[in-house]
């Protein structure tokens, strides 16, 4: 795997490949911290001919990090991880070389880079996949986004870095997170509820049944826009967010009424 760390560079590397005929694929993430961030290398690697993984901080992290890009500890198991699920390159700007001042920027400078590409983001985020989309859209950017479905633990916890640090308490509440879409989710493509309000409801005793969680959110938004839906037909999204102790967990997953 090829790691370089100035933007030019990479640039020049990518050009080169592109002119040989070969497809880019790039995915942007603060660290290759779990699972489902290895396998959607996987599937950037399985689709793509250079499989570009960009490791940059996120706002949060310039202060323990003090501005010089990642610790190198942390790198070394980021760029391990990163290999073995399949990418050919890495990009591993300075802090000062992709400023994280927002979801927007940071993106399309990121993409500016490494455009004409395929960019790939998971669904767990579903908030920042269609900001991604958004900036595509509005600056014209030559990138195709690619959504990676969300993995999760055999409970259906979708993966995520504050698993680990969950107390086994804790990690037990959590599954309700999943169990609370799924409940949602049969009422909507099994039963066929058109009431919003109805399946709202469902989702969100489910996610209070263990009397750990404290219920942020239960939604059925517009998969486009994330608008608040009140009657349901076609394809809606699900999403459920709150806190167990001090970690926020959130989730989400597509439903579909299936018209008469």
């Amino acid at each position: 795997m090829v790691v370089v760390d100035r933007p030019g560079e990479l640039k020049a590397l990518l050009d080169a490949e592109r002119a040989r005929g070969k497809t880019v694929g790039f995915f942007p993430t603060k660290g290759v911290r779990h699972g489902g961030h290895c396998a959607d290398i996987a599937k950037m690697a399985a689709e793509c001919d250079v499989a570009v993984v960009g490791i940059y901080p996120g706002a949060a992290d310039l202060g323990r990090r003090a501005g010089d890009g990642l610790r190198a500890s942390d790198l070394a198991v980021d760029l391990a991880r990163a290999e073995a699920a399949g990418a050919t390159v890495a990009f591993v700007p300075p802090a000062q070389e992709v400023a994280p001042d927002g979801v927007a920027s940071t993106t399309a400078r990121l993409l500016s880079l490494a455009a004409p590409c395929y960019a790939y983001f998971g669904e767990k985020d579903y908030e920042r996949l269609l900001a991604v989309r958004k900036v595509v859209k509005d600056l014209s950017l030559p990138a195709a986004v690619v959504a990676c479905p969300t993995v999760r633990e055999p409970d259906g916890l979708a993966l995520s870095s504050c698993n680990g640090d969950l107390s086994v308490l804790e990690r037990a509440a959590a599954s309700a997170f999943y169990w609370a879409l799924l409940a949602g989710k049969r009422a909507v493509d099994e039963s066929g509820e058109t009431d919003a309000g109805a399946v709202r409801a469902a989702m969100a005793q489910v996610l209070a049944r263990p009397g750990m969680v404290d219920v942020e959110q239960a939604q059925v938004v517009d998969p486009g826009t994330l608008g608040p839906v009140g009657a349901i037909s076609g394809e809606v999204r699900l999403v459920v967010a709150g806190r167990i102790g001090r970690h926020r967990l959130v989730d989400n997953v597509a439903a579909r009424r299936q018209e008469a």
